[in-house]
């Protein structure tokens, strides 16, 4: 359903101007030259209608204003609410144009407002494309005289060629901070709860997990939880790669070793050493490797004493991955390659039925038009392939569980891969792109310090459960360099090196941008100045130490947010009331764009304009010679407890576990 008011808006433009239209046909009947001509009936009918729809818009927006007074639950995303402002007094101001640019972005200088509006200029080209020369300064006047009433501008001003600086109303700003502190973090209204499938981590049965699956399982669980945060139905799948020709030498070797596997559990301690003999065998042994082959075709067949070994050799691997899940904190569902076997036969019927097979030297292909790489969706020897599965999965995906939002957290490596499957799909007519979003959230990979991939001195992949224990040491290490053994208790200090050391691990990937390699260094990650965990987490702790050091307890705080104002005559009080309330306005970029990165920086711009306004403005006074509190800034403290809890959210969504004490 389209936005009421832009509807009602529309048609009363479209009124006005037939109705100007009629009236200058009258105008023209009054010249006695005219007289034989007939007064239009349709006039009266035209005006008459025009006043109800006037009456019903009116309405109608005083409604919608009433709904975005700040008492609601919900935070307001200004820049949303300023575009709907701005959007409705483009249109009036040049309803000639067709979609009309709406540009509103928060304001880099700050001495000349709180946001801009920039429509102006491409307003003015639009209008010259169209053989009407108009200055761009008219335009951002006529916007401005076509401002509706609203609750959040206090004045507007032209500057330069045709930008529109906009002043926010402080006291509104207040309120919304109020109302911030007395409900919470509040995700915004979402117009429709949608179903959202993230498929990420994917690591493979009988392997270790290793650095290059941290990234796809921090930034796939980093998604999840912001989508789940926003009130999405979230599905997290795990798509393992628990099927394939490799499991016939595995339950060979297995039968070989372990030959009474069926009645006692086999003690394989080390899946990667057992992994790397049978592949030696198959390499070395003539015999084994028939024996291999012969297990692949039966484990196909689902033969009970096959499956058994199969779902032995599968079970060791995940508790090596929940190891790693545990310690990131990490919940996801677990749906291999196996799951969707049984659903390929239909995928290949489906695109023969359809006409889009092709034989090619005894294989089964698709093109799909536009790429030069085709799909094998059957191989010659009968058997299915990763593009086969992953069409399976899909489909399952859009059918079965109704998706209306899929996502991949793959490499890019696998970005050609996934553009060919999805174009696939779309070409079947199993999904309109402009109804569901199907979308490949590619990275890049882990680099050493050196700059190439990052690798063991020795030259292997370096293992992930390693790398998080690694990291674990060095933290402590760095928390009793800093003497925090002395103070906090052996419980608090286990919480603050797990915080610090995941929390550090997960930032350092996601704090740059997804698409790019990124360099892994303990060192820069544990240091705690600049954009990383380190800093956010100790500045997080600086921040809730000062109510508790105060006595202020969060009663107290709860009390004061009902009952007082928070101001923001000081510049700094300003800046961070500004910046706290920007926090949806990040979430929804990210909810467009899928780069987490963009929090990361917000978080961090969070805690140093904190910084700026802790050491400008007194949250706490004391006597200087005994140390007593002399006078306790309410409202500052009000300040202080809106930071922590935006930080606090972002965090959550991050995938990081503040503590209090550090």
């Amino acid at each position: 359903m389209g936005d009421p008011v832009a509807e009602y808006t529309t048609r009363l433009l479209q009124q006005e101007q037939e109705i100007q239209s009629l009236s200058a046909e009258i105008e023209s009947l009054k010249n006695p030259l005219n007289q034989n001509q007939s007064v239009s009936p349709h006039l009266e009918e035209l005006r008459e209608e025009n006043s109800k729809l006037k009456y019903r818009l009116n309405i109608l927006k005083r409604t919608m204003q009433e709904e975005r007074t700040p008492c609601s639950k919900s935070m307001m995303n200004i820049n949303e609410r300023l575009q709907e402002i701005f959007g409705e007094a483009i249109r009036a101001s040049c309803p000639e144009l067709d979609n009309p640019p709406l540009a509103v972005a928060p304001n880099q200088q700050a001495k000349f407002g709180d946001y801009q509006c920039n429509s102006a200029m491409a307003m003015a080209q639009m209008l010259k494309a169209k053989g009407m020369k108009v200055n761009p300064r008219e335009i951002a006047e006529k916007i401005i005289q076509n401002l509706p009433d609203n609750e959040l501008i206090l004045k507007t001003e032209i500057a330069g060629p045709g930008f529109i600086n906009i002043h926010l109303k402080r006291t509104f700003v207040s309120k919304l901070l109020s109302s911030l502190l007395i409900n919470g973090v509040q995700p915004p209204p979402l117009a429709s709860r949608k179903k959202v499938v993230v498929d990420f981590s994917s690591p493979n049965i009988a392997k270790e997990m290793h650095v290059g699956h941290l990234r796809s399982t921090i930034i796939g669980d980093s998604m999840c939880r912001l989508f789940e945060f926003l009130g999405y139905d979230v599905l997290r799948l795990n798509h393992v790669g628990d099927w394939g020709t490799q499991f016939g030498m595995l339950i060979a070797h297995l039968q070989d070793k372990f030959p009474d596997y069926l009645t006692i559990s086999p003690p394989i301690g080390d899946l990667q050493a057992f992994y790397k003999e049978s592949k030696k065998r198959f390499d070395d042994e003539e015999d084994f490797k028939k024996r291999a082959y012969q297990c692949v075709v039966r484990l196909q067949s689902k033969e009970a004493d096959i499956i058994k070994a199969w779902n032995l050799i599968c079970d060791v691997s995940r508790r090596e991955f929940q190891r790693v899940y545990d310690c990131l904190d990490i919940k996801i569902i677990e749906r291999g390659e196996s799951y969707y076997q049984n659903m390929m036969t239909q995928v290949v019927k489906e695109f023969e039925e359809k006409g889009f097979l092709q034989l090619d030297e005894g294989r089964k292909i698709v093109f799909v038009p536009g790429e030069s790489i085709p799909l094998t969706i059957v191989k010659s020897d009968g058997g299915y392939t990763y593009d086969t599965s992953d069409l399976a999965a899909l489909r399952q995906r859009l059918f079965d569980e109704k998706a209306d939002i899929i996502i991949y957290v793959v490499d890019s490596g696998q970005g050609t891969h996934f553009q060919v499957v999805f174009a696939a799909a779309q070409m079947i007519g199993w999904y309109d792109p402009k109804v569901t979003r199907v979308e490949h959230a590619g990275f890049g990979v882990v680099l050493g310090e050196d700059k190439k991939k990052f690798k063991t001195r020795s030259g292997d992949t370096v293992r992930l459960m390693d790398l998080l224990e690694e990291g674990l040491k060095r933290c402590m290490d760095k928390l009793k360099e800093k003497e925090r053994d002395k103070v906090l208790t052996p419980e608090e200090l286990t919480k603050a090196q797990r915080s610090v050391a995941f929390g550090c691990v997960k930032y350092a990937d996601l704090c740059h941008n997804r698409i790019n390699d990124y360099v892994f260094s303990f060192d820069k990650m544990l240091d705690d100045r600049g954009n990383t965990a380190a800093y956010l987490l100790y500045a997080f702790t600086r921040i809730k130490s000062i109510a508790r050091l105060a006595n202020i307890d969060e009663a107290t705080l709860k009390k004061a947010a009902e009952t007082s104002e928070v101001l923001l005559d000081h510049e700094k009080e300003w800046k961070l009331g500004k910046c706290i309330l920007r926090f949806p306005e990040i979430l929804q970029k990210i909810l467009d764009d899928l780069l987490l990165h963009t929090l990361c920086d917000y978080l961090y711009e969070l805690a140093t304009t904190f910084t700026e306004f802790y050491d400008s403005c007194y949250c706490v006074e004391k006597n200087r010679q005994t140390g007593e509190v002399v006078k306790i800034n309410m409202w500052r403290m009000l300040l202080c407890e809106a930071t922590a809890a935006i930080m606090a959210k972002g965090f959550d969504i991050l995938g990081i576990n503040p503590v209090e004490r550090m």
